[in-house]
């Protein structure tokens, strides 16, 4: 089975909130909300990957020393086999936007939950709300 890397950020503004993205419509599991990130490029790494996405998507800048790595999910879906470091982000340039189509929204740890997400990222929630 292929195995997928993809690397996603927590984002966490001044109020201990986290930015969660919902997948537009067209895309695989449209509606869901994710942890802003994407796929890591050949010769990339994790960091560069989200620094690249970053600003691809949300329009913001940050640099990998900014970047903590916290978890990872590793989920296998029907395709693939999905390999996610989550990083943890607290300091960047720029208000995030959805440049693609993402509605975004600032949650509040404990509410995490009412929204509803990919397979892959649901074990990384009570690991975020422990450490915030």
């Amino acid at each position: 089975m292929k195995i997928v890397l993809v690397s996603a950020v927590a984002l966490i503004d001044v109020d201990n909130r986290v930015l969660l993205a919902q997948r537009p419509e067209g895309k695989s599991m449209a509606g869901l909300w994710e942890f802003p990130g994407g796929k890591v490029e050949e010769g990339e790494t994790p960091e560069a990957a989200l620094i690249r996405e970053l600003h691809e998507e949300l329009g913001i800048g940050t640099w990998s020393s900014c970047l903590a790595p916290l978890a990872f999910a590793s989920h296998g879906y029907p395709d693939f086999h999905l390999l996610m470091p989550l990083f943890v982000c607290r300091r960047w340039e720029g208000t995030p936007h959805g440049h693609e189509g993402q509605t975004l929204k600032w949650v509040r740890p404990q509410a995490l939950r009412d929204y509803p997400m990919p397979p892959a990222d649901l074990p990384l929630i009570p690991i975020l709300r422990d450490w915030l």
